[in-house]
């Protein structure tokens, strides 16, 4: 049985900003910082890090 759970506002919306991104939220979601590559170090092949950090 389907359920619709997004409005027809939010479907429309879906996959969109709202409004413009500032300049840290994109360096945020988009740039990855020492933290993060520490986290990542932490896995063991190279291709595991590549795919742990998409």
């Amino acid at each position: 049985m389907p359920v619709e759970f997004l409005t027809d506002e939010h479907a429309a919306s879906y996959g969109k900003f709202n409004e413009e991104p500032t300049r840290p939220e994109l360096e945020r979601f988009f740039f990855l910082d020492d933290e993060d590559r520490k986290l990542i170090a932490k896995r063991r092949g190279d291709h595991s890090r590549l795919g742990f950090a998409l």
